[in-house]
């Protein structure tokens, strides 16, 4: 299968229409775990090539998992984040780049219940379910923020970002910037497609190759005042709910970690069990290596440790999705804060529970599983290059202020 067959043979094979989508959280669930296989089979080949992943995209488009959250009555999927979390886990799973622009989206997706007026909310929703459009985002705190004017009725945003994950195979991209006089921040969302915006194509890094994660820079792009997010009158209303923003992201990151992981297991555990060769000098020989003793402990070690970040990783979901789903204003700071440790705790779990997989199947697959044929160097490249988003240090003290000091951590653009 190549990348430009690939979103064909998603609705050749598995009849995924609009009129036959799934209705229950199983149903998707189901849904994501073959489009994860299906991006397993070639993932090594296209993650080489490094082209542009617009027929993934397409895929993920034709298997109804871009509108996953948005309302039914709308035309998506009516879902909850934790279904959402769990379907980036299984395409993950398959691949992690196409994992990650999944999981990117659905939270740019949600921006407009983040920090919207109600009908903000409506009419972007409704504009993106009924397109299936895809998001992107150029917003990267490290860089200066974009500078944003005021012309009266209309906002101008100007700047660069060196970071704009999947925006230049999007529809949507969300762009953030600082009011000139104000200082306030401003969310918008504009066409990725205009003349305003020209992406770089400089994403060229050891992992996460296809998620587009060049710079962009940004022109005149002009935004009506409607469409400020959360600004009413010019003057933005804050609440607790919008600092989600960030739990739910890096809960995001969690999750297409732990998807990668499994994925790493697995292919490690098929392929010991088909091609790896017992080691006929251990004085306790065995006739396959699946009998070795120190086969079946590594395994064994390493599967133990992911059940314990998945369950982890599933108790936190639950968390942070009763939050998300909740009417805004009854989000205290103290319940944010809380669930903002826990997405700290379970996504230091899986980076290094992640990283050990990654690194150790070889040690249990033997020589041969390093052929490059076999590209399982993929995993660790993935988890390595996106597990350095932010410091896994500082989820730690995180984690240790609040088992010490009964402390949360203040919302900023990382906590």
């Amino acid at each position: 299968m190549s990348a430009v067959s690939i979103k064909q043979e998603g609705v050749d094979a598995f009849g995924w229409q609009p009129d036959a989508w799934p209705d229950t959280p199983q149903g998707w669930i189901e849904r994501a775990h073959s489009v994860g296989d299906l991006l397993a089979e070639d993932a090594v080949v296209r993650d080489r090539a490094n082209r542009s992943p617009h027929a993934e995209v397409e895929l993920l488009k034709n298997a109804g998992l871009v509108t996953l959250l948005a309302p039914k009555a709308l035309g998506g999927g009516g879902q909850r984040w934790a279904t959402a979390y769990r379907v980036i886990r299984e395409v993950a799973r398959g691949d992690g780049s196409i994992g990650q622009l999944l999981g990117y989206h659905y939270l740019w997706a949600w921006a407009a219940r983040l920090v919207g007026t109600p009908d903000q909310i409506e009419a972007l929703e409704r504009r993106y379910a009924a397109g299936q459009l895809f998001f992107g985002g150029a917003v990267n705190p490290r860089d200066n923020d974009l500078k944003v004017t005021d012309t009266g009725d209309t906002l101008v945003f100007n700047g660069r970002k060196s970071f704009s994950t999947g925006s230049r195979v999007a529809d949507l991209t969300v762009l953030e910037g600082v009011l000139e006089n104000s200082g306030e921040h401003v969310f918008a969302v504009v066409d990725s497609r205009q003349d305003g915006l020209e992406f770089l194509g400089d994403w060229d890094n050891l992992g996460q190759r296809l998620t587009e994660s060049g710079g962009v820079v940004i022109r005149d792009v002009e935004v009506p005042w409607s469409d400020a997010l959360g600004f009413v009158n010019k003057r933005y209303q804050p609440s607790v709910y919008a600092t989600l923003n960030v739990p739910a992201i890096q809960l995001v990151f969690t999750s297409f970690y732990l998807g990668i992981a499994e994925g790493a297991l697995a292919a490690a555990l098929e392929y010991n069990r088909r091609h790896t060769r017992p080691w006929p000098y251990g004085g306790d020989n065995k006739a396959r290596a699946s009998d070795e003793f120190y086969v079946l402990d590594g395994f064994g070690d390493l599967q133990s440790r992911l059940w314990a970040s998945q369950a982890l990783v599933e108790q936190t979901v639950s968390v942070v999705d009763e939050l998300l789903h909740r009417p805004r204003e009854a989000v205290t700071a103290r319940e944010r804060g809380e669930a903002a440790v826990k997405v700290a705790a379970a996504k230091q779990r899986i980076v290094e529970t992640g990283l050990d997989i990654a690194t150790r199947l070889y040690e249990l697959t033997g020589a041969r599983a390093s052929a490059n044929k076999y590209g399982f160097d993929i995993y660790w490249r993935n988890l390595r290059t996106h597990s350095l988003h932010d410091p896994i240090a500082y989820k730690r003290v995180e984690v240790g202020r609040f088992a010490l000091l009964d402390e949360i951590p203040e919302p900023t653009w990382y906590t």
